[in-house]
């Protein structure tokens, strides 16, 4: 029977994490042969579907409140759905000791199953095969503005504090083709932004037996597509952001936007031997060589800071480095201690509440430089690609401008005559504050 003309599968889903998170379920929904209609109510569903998070504890325990919670409603349901749980908290603990704490659990759909998800919950719900299914298919839930495309799977690195490649496994990236007809049919549904991710969007290709640098293929073949306004990269790392690559970034201008997510980590040469990040040197030399080639380039990056045996001299150092660069967006992690990472086991490990207070800190320094950026952009006209409408404020939209990445940075506020989700308009920005700006159309 044709998906078209079979009754619709209501489905309630909660994706928590990362974007790539995001992208696995918008693919799973999308792939399973019917066309699936969201609800807002466990109770009008055939499926309760959670992506869970397992990259720290705090993510693990949201991930396990968010089971319990569904588990208590479906509890009083007379119809219960199905309840299924993937990602990365099945990934870290596995199935057999997840079920034994969680029974309430249908479904568990581990990380190293992700291409039978869509086969597993359609035989638990028992659907028909489809003979027309699209496996590639995704129901986006970012609106017509934006979508992720994820460009791999798993990471070549061995960070010490890391728990991502014993869940998702080593560097697998995905073909080209594939990307490109993924990318295609994005854009043909409306879509505007292309953001790539992976765990290290810079590795991208690395693992095809080719040496040479394969990121400047991926977007140079990106870049000339119909329809997409902007291609934004995330989550660089420092290696990969070589002199080749900005500068094909600088030669085929928009929509390839100069926005960098760097994740430094820290600036400090024994923390980061001891992290064991793969590059070498100081954060300083890679800055200088993007701003030699993309001057006007916005930065992205993430901090940790109470990391092992860091010192009070150590933050310090890491305090001037970001009022030095002035980094557009900075994101600041206290150090979570994950069982069965290196780092875990070392010695000079600093207190929690010493942790909790350098973040803040480092916090305070970002929103007084976050509030200078952006007070410089009060009373210039800049595009802003609009998201989505603000529920409780008609007629006001939220959006973004180019240095703005979505669900990561600040937002950009925008009313006025013809702004709506999807539409990438000029406008005047009238106000700033320390991450956000609103701007007249």
């Amino acid at each position: 029977m044709p998906a078209a003309s079979r009754r619709p599968l209501p489905v309630w889903a909660l994706s928590l994490g990362c974007p790539k998170n995001r992208v696995d379920s918008e693919r799973l929904l999308g792939s399973l042969g019917v066309a699936v209609k969201p609800v807002k109510h466990m109770g009008r569903s055939r499926l309760v579907f959670i992506n869970t998070c397992g990259f720290i504890e705090p993510a693990v325990r949201e991930s396990i409140r968010a089971v319990l919670d569904a588990a208590r409603h479906l509890e009083k349901l007379r119809r219960r759905p199905l309840l299924a749980v993937a990602g990365c908290m099945v990934g870290r603990y596995g199935v057999a000791e997840l079920a034994k704490e969680l029974p309430e659990v249908d479904l568990w759909l581990p990380t190293e199953d992700l291409e039978r998800w869509p086969g597993l919950v359609g035989t638990a719900l028992g659907l028909a095969p489809a003979p027309d299914a699209n496996p590639d298919g995704r129901l986006l839930s970012t609106g017509p503005s934006y979508a992720w495309l994820k460009v791999g799977e798993g990471c070549r690195h061995r960070c010490a504090f890391c728990t991502i490649p014993s869940i998702r496994g080593p560097l697998r990236s995905t073909p080209m083709e594939a990307l490109l007809a993924e990318a295609r049919s994005l854009l043909a549904h409306g879509v505007r932004e292309l953001d790539l991710v992976a765990q290290d969007v810079s590795a991208w290709g690395s693992d095809f037996g080719d040496e040479r640098p394969q990121l400047t293929k991926l977007i140079t073949a990106l870049a000339g597509l119909d329809g997409l306004a902007w291609l934004r990269l995330l989550y660089l790392y420092p290696t990969g952001v070589t002199e080749a690559l900005l500068r094909r970034m600088a030669e085929l201008g928009p929509p390839v936007l100069p926005y960098l997510d760097i994740p430094f980590q820290h600036v400090a040469p024994e923390l980061l031997r001891s992290m064991g990040r793969p590059f070498a040197g100081d954060p300083r030399r890679v800055l200088e060589r993007v701003r030699s080639i993309l001057p006007d380039a916005a930065f992205r990056t993430t901090f940790i800071v109470g990391y092992p045996g860091e010192t009070e001299a150590q933050f310090a150092e890491l305090c001037r480095f970001v009022e030095e660069a002035r980094f557009t967006h900075l994101g600041v992690f206290a150090y979570q201690a994950e069982e069965g990472t290196p780092a875990a086991a070392l010695p000079h490990q600093v207190p929690v509440p010493v942790r909790e207070e350098r973040r803040a800190r480092l916090m305070e320094i970002q929103a007084a430089i976050s509030a200078d950026i952006l007070a410089q952009f009060v009373g210039s006209r800049l595009p802003v690609l609009v998201d989505a409408p603000v529920a409780d404020w008609p007629g006001l939209h939220r959006g973004r401008t180019w240095f703005q990445a979505p669900e990561v940075d600040g937002v950009t506020w925008v009313s006025g005559p013809g702004v709506a989700p999807g539409a990438l308009i000029d406008c005047d920005i009238a106000e700033s504050s320390d991450y956000d700006l609103s701007a007249l159309a």
